[in-house]
């Protein structure tokens, strides 16, 4: 089930634009802009994909896949690199962790030369819209062990270039965290985070085995909140959870916003951040999501800004960003009403 995105110029998302903030969960191939989209799809003869409504993971994969394949030159990703960036900026992003598989890349034969060109692209884009940026390398969880060792180490050569993480996607089912921990110590190793998807298709056991792993963060983690004494870990933890409420409704993970866990987990103490995940496919924008939870699911400013506190304090972005941008969410949290009531 899907839910229409609030309006972009309407005073609640105006104010929530202006709330700095990490956006620590999104897929970069699906950030794209919808009319950039739209574009490339008419240069190359394919039909555009269907957004926001997939009647199971496997469709909404083979959307995914569609917007890779239209990633097939390296003007087409510099171009995405830096629409996407200037859009981070225009909501009030200051720190964005993007997350894609190099090794599928369309435009380059080789990951290592698909992250020579993104790295460098992209921090120039951070300095030119001033947002700061950091790349997760995703394992896909699906893949052979292989894959998942030659993406650590992918990571592990690009530490010092702009890789701050590696991460762990597709579908959980059938596939666990645990398998990824040679994975992760390689990453380690190197200095680099670990963020793995987990408790979104499969339930509070993955959070858990995340925890045991030693994880820096657990991107959407949600499915915790069936499990209290998990719960309780997690908080007494101080392992943040990346968020992203409309993607878990669009993929049926939860049927409405208002089943979404995200108020009672933070009522239990549990650190989140709040994302967006992938905003082309699913319709919403990282301000979007702010908005949907003060509206939709009756989580206060206050704890709003908390999120946002979480999301920055919990980034990979250098210390002196993070103290500037926590000042800066106190003053937000102080200077004007709140719109919502």
């Amino acid at each position: 089930m899907s839910h229409p995105a609030p309006a972009a110029h309407s005073p609640a998302y105006e104010r929530f634009a202006a709330l700095p903030k990490a956006h620590l969960h999104v897929h970069l191939e699906a950030a794209m802009r919808a009319e950039t989209m739209r574009e490339w799809c008419a240069e190359d003869g394919v039909e555009v994909p269907p957004l926001v409504e997939f009647p199971d993971f496997t469709r909404f994969l083979d959307a995914y896949g569609l917007l890779i394949s239209l990633l097939r030159t390296p003007e087409r990703l510099g171009r995405l690199l830096d629409e996407v960036v200037a859009d981070a900026a225009a909501q009030g992003v200051v720190a964005l962790e993007f997350a894609s598989i190099p090794d599928k890349s369309a435009a380059f034969d080789t990951a290592e030369d698909a992250l020579a060109f993104i790295l460098p692209a992209v921090a120039e884009a951070g300095r030119r819209h001033g947002v700061w940026t950091g790349a997760i390398v995703s394992i896909d969880r699906g893949a052979a062990r292989a894959h998942a060792l030659e993406a650590a180490r992918l990571a592990a050569r690009f530490a010092d270039r702009g890789v701050v993480a590696v991460g762990l996607v597709a579908d959980e089912r059938g596939n666990p965290v645990a398998g990824a921990a040679e994975a992760f110590a390689i990453a380690r190793d190197a200095g680099l985070g670990v963020v793995p998807h987990a408790g979104e298709l499969a339930g509070p056991e993955e959070v858990r085995s995340a925890l045991q792993l030693g994880v820096d963060r657990i991107q959407h983690g949600v499915r915790a909140a069936e499990d209290p004494r998990l719960v309780e870990q997690l908080a007494a933890s101080g392992v943040c959870l990346d968020v992203c409420p409309s993607s878990n409704v669009v993929l049926g993970v939860y049927p409405t916003l208002g089943d979404h866990p995200l108020p009672a987990l933070l009522d239990a103490g549990v650190r989140c951040s709040i994302g967006a995940d992938d905003p082309l496919l699913f319709g919403v924008d990282v301000v979007d999501e702010y908005v949907l939870a003060r509206e939709r699911m009756g989580i206060p400013e206050a704890r709003l800004a908390a999120c946002a506190r979480s999301s920055i304090d919990s980034s990979f972005a250098p210390a002196d960003l993070k103290r500037d941008a926590l000042a800066r969410v106190d003053a937000w949290e102080t200077g004007a009403a709140d719109p919502a009531g």
